[in-house]
């Protein structure tokens, strides 16, 4: 079991941030062991072609199907959104006594193959070698679904920050994961590893990822304290229309007759943060539409617009959640009859 004491300062210091290099080193555990990632075998297929001619061996050495993981391959965010070539600068900026430590590192009982000992003998040209590996990796078979994950993640982020706002940390601890449980001030993280301390001010970071799925990984220091886990809506990312994907005939008739078919669906849509792009993308409509539907749904105060670096994202207001309930049926929620 992992406790986390939270002093006051730390409350205060509660951040999220997501991480393309720490979905791309999660995705490797995946296709290392794509039985126990279920959820991503649509994924998995699609990039099987994608990996033909593409040598991510030594990356397989490094990301194996369950155990440790060489921190200096998941540095901590530095900023909510950071971008893949920042995070590859900082790996490729770890000193070589760090890497060779971390490559030596095994859990007690265990020790380093002689392919991963080769490794750690020469730093500097195995930290060369799988940062450029991670370059092709991503090129290959992460970034052309990037922007569906992307979207994902942020809704998560911006849906915690809320929660963050309005509730304390027990509002966003509540509902993260079934191992990670808040009480009176200590963070409770259920791991086959002990560990028990405060985080001295330095805060927690909060860090969504898909490809986590369907655990929790914790990063305790010298590192940033970091903990990631499942976005909200991850069980959803690989069908064909996405996250929260709308179906077409679920709209809710009396909502739909109130503000019309598109509109009452783009607001059933939004119960996950999503962009304007992704809106249109989902329902198969242009994005010019989209947003002169959304410009109506926020001029009646049901959805509101937050700017995450250079893109906005939509989500209902707590009016536009209470609208979007209205049944199909009026006085009969669900449509059935009393």
């Amino acid at each position: 079991m992992i406790e986390l004491v939270f002093a006051p300062d730390d409350v205060a210091r509660v951040r999220f941030a997501f991480s393309p290099l720490w979905e791309m080193v999660r995705s490797l555990r995946v296709l290392a062991d794509p039985s126990g990632h279920a959820l991503h075998l649509p994924w998995v297929h699609a990039v099987q072609p994608r990996l033909r001619g593409l040598d991510i061996g030594p990356l397989r050495e490094l990301v194996p199907s369950w155990g440790y993981i060489p921190d200096f391959l998941t540095p901590p965010p530095s900023t909510p959104l950071p971008d893949l070539g920042a995070e590859l600068a900082t790996v490729r900026a770890t000193p070589p006594e760090v890497v060779a430590g971390e490559l030596r590192w095994t859990e007690r009982g265990n020790r380093a193959g002689p392919v991963r000992l080769a490794m750690a003998d020469d730093p500097e040209r195995t930290l060369e070698t799988i940062a450029d590996l991670l370059e092709g990796y991503w090129a290959a078979v992460v970034e052309p679904f990037w922007p569906r994950v992307r979207d994902l993640l942020e809704g998560d982020v911006l849906r915690r920050t809320r929660a963050l706002a309005a509730h304390g940390a027990e509002g966003v601890f509540a509902d993260l994961h079934e191992a990670v449980a808040w009480r009176a001030g200590t963070l409770s993280i259920d791991r086959s590893w002990e560990f028990h301390g405060e985080l001295a001010g330095q805060g927690l970071l909060l860090v969504p990822s898909v490809f986590v799925w369907p655990d929790v990984s914790v990063m305790l220091p010298p590192y940033q304290a970091m903990l990631s886990y499942p976005p909200t809506g991850v069980a959803t990312l690989w069908e064909a229309g996405g996250p929260s994907a709308p179906d077409k005939g679920r709209a809710p008739d009396a909502l739909a007759a109130l503000i019309g078919r598109r509109r009452a669906e783009l607001l059933t849509a939004l119960a996950t943060p999503a962009s304007t792009t992704e809106l249109a993308r989902r329902m198969g409509v242009t994005a010019g539409a989209v947003s002169q539907h959304l410009g109506v749904l926020r001029a009646c105060g049901l959805v509101t617009g937050h700017r995450l670096g250079r893109r906005v994202l939509y989500v209902r207001t707590p009016e536009g959640d209470l609208f979007s309930a209205i049944p199909t049926q009026e006085g009969s929620p669900g449509g059935s009859t009393p």
